[in-house]
């Protein structure tokens, strides 16, 4: 199916987003951060609960830290369903180069309340707020889920504790974010995705 969209600001940064693996080592304004982080709260929530925390990272030495007991984390972690990027995260870790979130100079850890049914829901659409606000900024963004599968592990829950997130949230997911160093290609849409019902 070929669709004929119509074209205005908000629809083409949609269509021009990518998701970014090689940033620069320029870190981004307070400014960029500020914005983003207000797009991230005025994402709807289950009954407008807005019960999720935005945590940003942005000391090189910690996101190291973290670097590094994600990694020890991987080499205890059994994944929990096949998909690829679980099945394969161990062994990726093992090397020397490995950095889950793709050495961006910013990282926005989404927690949520335990026992909230749109914890991930709503976590999942701030974050979206967070890639459309970075691409009309001219900033790189990557979902990341390395913190989400080892959202169980001691090791890991303790140094977030440490960085302020509560020890009862649930870790949904993250957004690396930064300057753009390469440009990821276009991925083709997939067909049969769509289906009409009129």
């Amino acid at each position: 199916m070929v669709l004929k969209t119509m074209d205005n600001e908000v629809l083409r940064t949609i269509r021009a987003r990518r998701s970014t693996r090689k940033f620069t080592d320029e870190q981004i304004s307070p400014e960029q951060l500020d914005a983003l982080l207000e797009s991230a709260i005025w994402a709807p929530s289950g009954s407008n609960n807005q019960s999720w925390l935005f945590t940003a990272i942005q000391n090189k030495n910690i996101l190291e830290k973290l670097n590094s007991i994600v990694r020890e984390g991987f080499a205890r972690y059994i994944p929990d369903d096949d998909y690829p990027g679980k099945l394969a995260v161990s062994e990726h870790a093992k090397r020397d180069d490995y950095n889950f979130y793709y050495h961006a100079p910013t990282l926005i850890i989404a927690s949520n309340k335990p026992g909230y049914e749109n914890a991930m829901a709503d976590c999942a659409l701030a974050l979206e707020n967070i890639f459309i606000a970075a691409q009309s900024l001219g900033l790189g963004s990557c979902y990341i889920n390395q913190l989400h599968w080892l959202r169980d592990d001691s090791s890991v829950r303790e140094y977030l504790f440490k960085l302020g997130i509560p020890r009862e949230h649930t870790i949904c997911s993250s957004a690396a974010i930064g300057f753009i160093e390469t440009k990821s290609s276009v991925p083709p849409r997939k067909d049969g995705t769509i289906k009409l019902v009129r």
